[in-house]
């Protein structure tokens, strides 16, 4: 039985087909000789080469027309035609197509020889669709819906089977040796979408959790049996002074003690604990008091304070290699005066990625002269 949408054609393929086999190939009747409207399935024009001759339509008590040929038609043609007859005008069409408009012109010529008759009306203002264009639109849409979504399935077919790794990571570790532990597994592994985003410990934790980052590099040591921890190293402190600063002349290291008498710049402000928490132990374990507690949001925040004279801020060693106007950074003098760069993963994770990039940490860390875990 056919069905709804096949039965809905057969008028007008009737007298398509009729026309069609009163013209005759002798008469050179145009969808004689190259087009055909079939109804099966939903390929109104299916893509494959006919033989010669084949009936396209079958009555119950005889043949309505047997249609020697074969026709062309591709994508491009149809959505050529859909934009044409959606813009109903030719200009506004090669525009959102954004093609010059004689070949637009051609291809919709060339689409109508094809069907062997015509599918605008370019008598009206704007653009009408004959009957055989209505007919053709209506399939061309869904014909190119269908093509759509063949196109997204394997889409998401491609970005299923593609690597993702997400790293976690504070600032303070951009300065050190992240960047460049990140170019070489870029080299290494090329195929792997890569997402950095800058978080705090306590966030990595968070996200390493529901599956939004895959490693985690921070500073701030934690339990959670659901998290590996491993410590790449312990990186020295430092104190970043403004350059008028009554200290920044002495070449030396300095002590806690000499700082009590300034303005005490700590980042990150929220979420607690934090590193800001280990700079404010350095100074409790050692009953100092600074002379006030300025906290920031971030450390590029905390540095631009210091460069305007508004206190001095305590960093990771590794900071110094950011050079910036009017700070100066000097060693501290002190016992245990060290933060940990701590690389976290989801305990258990069999992601090869992981071995990789640890691998990679400690190549590196050879070649600098760092040792692992020191």
């Amino acid at each position: 039985m056919a069905s709804p949408s096949c039965r809905s054609l057969r008028p007008l393929q009737r007298q398509m087909y009729m026309a069609a086999a009163s013209a005759g190939p002798a008469a050179g009747g145009p969808l004689a000789s190259r087009c055909a409207v079939g109804c099966a399935g939903s390929h109104l024009f299916p893509p494959m080469t006919l033989g010669r001759t084949f009936h396209c339509f079958e009555s119950k008590t005889k043949k309505v027309a047997t249609i020697p040929g074969r026709y062309r038609l591709d994508s491009r043609q149809l959505r050529y035609f859909v934009t044409v007859a959606r813009e109903r005008n030719f200009t506004r069409a090669a525009e959102s197509l954004r093609i010059a408009q004689p070949p637009l012109s051609r291809a919709i010529q060339q689409l109508e020889e094809e069907c062997g008759l015509p599918l605008f009306d370019r008598t009206s203002r704007p653009l009408s669709l004959t009957d055989a264009g209505k007919l053709l639109f209506e399939q061309a849409v869904q014909v190119l819906d269908r093509m759509e979504e063949m196109r997204a399935m394997v889409a998401r077919l491609r970005e299923a089977e593609r690597t993702r790794l997400g790293i976690g990571f504070v600032a303070s570790t951009l300065y050190g040796y992240l960047p460049e532990v990140i170019r070489h597994y870029r080299a290494a592994r090329p195929g792997v979408e890569l997402t950095l985003l800058e978080m705090t410990t306590i966030e990595q934790v968070a996200a390493l959790k529901e599956g939004r980052i895959d490693v985690g590099f921070g500073r701030i040591p934690f339990s959670d049996a659901a998290i590996e921890r491993v410590v790449l190293r312990n990186e020295q402190l430092c104190v970043a002074l403004p350059l008028a600063h009554k200290l920044s002349s002495r070449t030396g290291s300095l002590k806690l003690a000499e700082l009590a008498d300034d303005t005490l710049v700590v980042y990150p402000r929220l979420p607690r604990p934090s590193y800001a928490d280990q700079v404010l132990a350095l100074f409790r374990d050692r009953d100092i008091k600074p002379a006030a507690v300025h906290e920031v949001r971030e450390l590029q925040t905390a540095l631009g304070l210091v460069a305007a004279e508004t206190g001095i801020c305590i960093v990771p060693g590794s900071v110094e290699r950011l050079r910036r106007d009017n700070v100066v950074y000097r060693p501290l003098d002190e016992p245990g005066a060290i933060s940990p760069i701590i690389m976290s993963t989801r305990r258990g994770d069999p992601s090869p990625e992981i071995d990789l990039i640890l691998r990679l940490v400690k190549e590196m860390y050879r070649k600098v002269g760092i040792t692992f875990g020191a």
